[in-house]
């Protein structure tokens, strides 16, 4: 499966995200008492990651047991088996973590309920954050938590099909009409031109380049249904049902990254972590990655990104605080994009990125343009249903996609 696309899935993580709510109702998570009162000196923080593997766990103990030595705290981390469950049962149970990962996914819920602490601005230097991901983790116009990493989506060019069909550097697409003639013309040879997911988290893309979204910027409209976005997704319908593009299951494939590295397609739209998948699954694949091309109303991608979280009920948020400070350095986002390929989200630490990951510039610059998620809680279910709508699209009525998700966001938006 994606990177990017399953934590939301965790159908007992939602409901204990569910739970959250009803337990913030009674007794709220914003209140002062005691028992959560701040404590100075040395804290004894509990800290739960999602991780991505063995890389991504050892450099985030290394960096905990370092900050641990000079602080005279402990810094216990543990990587849960899925954290959308564990965080939200925790979180409910009125026990949770100092600090953890929050997906941009669940951000929202969490926020609306009191369970996260909004100490976003506390962090030094918290503007040199990019503007998309300090977006992303703000609510009612506070920013709650310090991006720790992010992606972006690009367009991904297997360099020898590519050749095969007789196209070269100077046919690499910027616009929208530009990636249509290239596509026609490697369909020509009989290869698949585009391995496109089936999900807002892809299609999404074309959307942003068009200047539409979803919803209005505060996260409190929906705005799916606009021309803008009506010509969008009319334009990947065009792709879909005449060729030009596939969903991965049409070819035989989990996602894109797979398709694309079975040399099943030319080109995919993913995000920096397909590098990694590919490398390991794929390893001969010759590839080059290229932004995506612009659409009618400019460039536009799609951020996906994580935050640290500090809980609302613990005992250390001053240490849990001064954790996150030394995470979110650049020196130490550039350990942790070494240790296990994640960008840095501090606009200072970019170049220092693209000198060592050149190949990775394109993903990089895309935080200039990029779209984060909706950023609104009570969603999941609306957003699970307009992906239903869009992996029926090629048989399906655009118009009809988007109003049913604005029809629906809103009852759900009503309600928060």
């Amino acid at each position: 499966m994606a990177p990017r696309t399953i934590t939301r899935a965790a159908v007992a993580g939602l409901a204990a995200v569910a739970l959250l709510g009803s337990a913030a109702c009674g007794s709220g998570f914003d209140d002062s008492s005691g028992d959560t009162a701040q404590s100075s000196g040395p804290a004894s923080l509990q800290i739960l990651i999602g991780s991505s593997g063995d890389a991504e766990t050892t450099a985030v103990k290394e960096a905990a047991a370092k900050w641990a030595s000079g602080s005279g705290s402990t810094a216990t981390v543990t990587p849960a088996q899925d954290l959308t469950q564990q965080l939200g049962q925790a979180l409910a149970g009125g026990t949770p973590p100092d600090v953890f990962y929050v997906d941009a996914a669940q951000f929202a819920d969490y926020a609306s309920v009191g369970a996260l602490e909004p100490y976003g601005d506390k962090i030094s230097n918290s503007g040199d954050f990019y503007e998309s991901l300090r977006t992303t983790f703000t609510y009612d116009g506070k920013l709650y938590c310090a991006p720790k990493d992010f992606s972006t989506l690009a367009l991904q060019i297997n360099t020898d099909l590519w050749a095969k069909a007789g196209l070269t550097d100077a046919d690499m697409p910027t616009t929208w009409d530009q990636f249509t003639t290239v596509a026609q013309k490697i369909k020509a040879k009989g290869q698949v031109p585009l391995a496109l997911g089936d999900t807002r988290d892809r299609i999404g893309a074309f959307m942003v380049q068009n200047g539409g979204w979803l919803t209005s910027k505060d996260g409190k409209q929906p705005t799916a249904d606009t021309p803008e976005n009506l010509a969008a997704l009319q334009y990947v319908k065009t792709m879909l049902t005449t060729g030009l593009a596939k969903y991965p299951k049409q070819l035989d494939a989990g996602w894109s990254g797979e398709a694309f590295g079975k040399g099943k397609a030319v080109m995919t739209i993913e995000g920096n972590w397909i590098k990694g998948a590919l490398q390991n699954d794929f390893p001969n694949v010759k590839y080059k990655v290229v932004a995506l091309p612009a659409g009618p109303k400019g460039q536009g991608t799609l951020s996906f990104t994580q935050c640290w979280g500090v809980a609302a009920k613990s005992k250390y948020k001053d240490q849990a605080i001064k954790f996150v400070e030394a995470m979110t350095s650049g020196e130490q986002q550039m350990a942790f994009a070494k240790a296990f390929g994640v960008m840095p989200s501090r606009q200072s630490a970019g170049e220092q990125y693209t000198s060592a990951f050149p190949a990775d510039k394109p993903f990089i610059d895309g935080a200039a343009y990029a779209q984060g998620p909706v950023n609104a809680p009570k969603m999941d279910s609306v957003l699970k249903d307009l992906d239903t709508g869009l992996q029926g699209l090629a048989n399906g009525d655009p118009k009809t996609v988007l109003q049913n998700f604005d029809k629906n966001a809103k009852a759900a938006l009503g309600g928060s």
